[in-house]
């Protein structure tokens, strides 16, 4: 890519402050590797010398992996005051790094020079000088973050400029303005940014922490007055609320201002490049995060739907293949015939024909809505009740007569919980018991029990997840019961829902099409 314009990530480093990440240097290395395939033009991976994790992931770093895209940044701080830039063993760190390019963080809010550093800003501004001018004599490339710059430009606007000028004088290429505080609005940036590049002539960048929820917004803004370089995390990721999110700033840039910030191709490897880095960071992708967020590009108005029928840019602002999402139709009681239709083509039905079906569907819908249920949350449920219409006959390898779940209370404060199913299947009466660590998970072993001869296919399905909801009613705990459940076959996973007066009976429905659901994606013909 043109060294006109940087996307550099700070994931590795910022990003990991975010409480709730402990990245191992096995983490690291692996959503480096994910960003550098994305194709980000500069990784910051930490800081060497500050503890052995970050200067183990250097070392690995050179060794282990072969970029193709990004340059290995490592970051650190100018030298002490008082101290020679030769003799300062952190400086020395940052050079055994081997990483080709460097950033520094310098004070440039006089105020933190003073009280934190404890020193003047004249030595404050040779600190600056000195380390940019010794690495750069080293052969490295030098980016200088100005940490709290734009408080301390409110403070002292002359010093904080000065900062900026004695980095770019003695050799860094970018200039970084950092909203550390995370406090500013996007018109404060574009001014203060156009102001400083003005009076400076330095090429600058933008850092920009997301405490009023306007960090993307920062981002793009101080781009518009001039920055030609922008720092970011995966997802957002860092201190407090976090930093500004990668994957909608580079959407931006490229889909909205035009300007190419990836190698050709990486923009559709959006979703798959987030959400990889969120399952190394141990945090549940967030369902909705802008342009892949799985809720980025789902409908749920029938409205929507109807305009989406006859052209889907009505209602979205951009193809969501091009970050690699996909449209989505949520089914509730707000679906109208085209949400009904859009769904089906969804899931492989076209139902454009049959105006009959889709009224069925469409007032089934909404009737059991009404009594609780929620399709929206649960797409596998709702393909059952589609197949059942279209099908005339319900989805089914097993019928029920019975089932029961005993929890005993033992005097020693223990609990014994014990679950009896009565099936029929493939025309074979089965009676099947088991226990589990709690009533719905003895049912669901004792289904395993009952029909896992039968269909061995089931033995791949595992229950993943598990709610309860309460829905609105007078009568306590006698009010109707909302379960969702989440199954998985190692390959995909989906959802069912159940409703009933309580929970061990709506689980138990939940259950039921979860199976079904998990036969029917294994190939296996229902029962007539």
């Amino acid at each position: 890519m043109s060294d006109d314009f940087h996307v550099f990530d700070t994931t590795l480093r910022d990003g990991a402050q975010r409480e709730g990440i402990n990245l191992t240097v096995a983490d690291k290395l692996t959503i480096a590797r994910h960003l550098d395939d994305f194709g980000v033009g500069f990784i910051e991976g930490g800081w060497p010398g500050a503890n052995p994790r970050d200067t183990e992931f250097f070392q690995r770093a050179r060794e282990e992996i072969d970029f193709r895209h990004a340059q290995l940044v490592a970051f650190g701080a100018t030298r002490k005051a008082g101290v020679r830039v030769e003799d300062d063993p952190q400086v020395a760190a940052l050079l055994d790094s081997g990483a080709p390019v460097i950033t520094l963080v310098a004070k440039s809010h006089v105020g933190h020079v003073e009280l934190a550093l404890r020193t003047t800003p004249e030595e404050n501004l040779a600190m600056v000088r000195d380390t940019v001018a010794h690495l750069r004599a080293q052969g490295r490339r030098v980016f200088l973050d100005c940490e709290h710059f734009f408080d301390g430009y409110a403070l002292d606007a002359v010093y904080a400029k000065q900062v900026v000028r004695t980095a770019s004088e003695a050799g860094a290429d970018v200039v970084v303005l950092c909203d550390t505080n995370g406090g500013m609005l996007p018109a404060q940036v574009t001014a203060v940014v156009r102001t400083v590049l003005a009076d400076t002539g330095a090429r600058l960048g933008i850092h920009a922490q997301d405490d009023t929820g306007c960090a993307v917004a920062n981002t793009l803004a101080a781009v518009d007055a001039g920055a030609t370089h922008v720092q970011c995390t995966a997802n957002g990721y860092g201190e407090r609320v976090g930093n500004s999110n990668l994957f909608p700033v580079v959407a931006a840039l490229e889909l909205k201002y035009g300007r190419q910030v990836l190698p050709e191709g990486k923009l559709a490897e959006t979703t798959r490049i987030s959400h990889a880095i969120a399952e190394v960071v141990n945090l549940t992708p967030s369902t909705h995060q802008p342009y892949v967020g799985v809720s980025a590009f789902a409908h749920k108005a029938g409205l929507h739907a109807s305009a989406i029928k006859v052209d889907p840019d009505l209602y979205q602002h951009i193809d969501p293949a091009l970050v690699g999402n996909t449209m989505r139709m949520l089914v509730s009681d707000m679906a109208g015939r085209a949400s009904i239709e859009l769904k089906g083509k969804e899931l492989g039905f076209d139902l454009s024909g049959d105006r009959e079906l889709v009224g069925r569907l469409v007032d089934r819908v909404k009737e059991r809505e009404l009594a609780g249920y929620t399709y929206e949350a649960a797409d596998a449920s709702f393909e059952l009740l589609l197949r059942e219409e279209v099908r005339g006959t319900p989805v089914r390898y097993f019928s029920v007569e019975s089932w029961r779940a005993i929890v005993e209370d033992r005097p020693d404060g223990s609990h014994a919980n014990e679950a009896t199913v009565k099936l029929w299947a493939k025309g074979e009466r089965i009676v099947a018991t088991a226990e589990g660590n709690g009533p719905v998970n003895a049912l669901d072993r004792a289904l395993r029990v009952g029909l896992e001869r039968i269909y061995p296919q089931l033995a791949r399905l595992e229950l993943v997840d598990y709610k309860v909801r309460i829905l609105e009613g007078d009568l306590g705990t006698g009010s109707i019961t909302r379960v969702l459940v989440s199954t998985s076959d190692g390959k995909g996973e989906w959802s069912t829902v159940g409703v009933a007066e309580n929970v061990i009976a709506a689980s138990w429905q939940a259950l039921e099409d979860a199976y079904a659901y998990g036969l029917l994606r294994a190939g296996v013909e229902p029962q007539e």
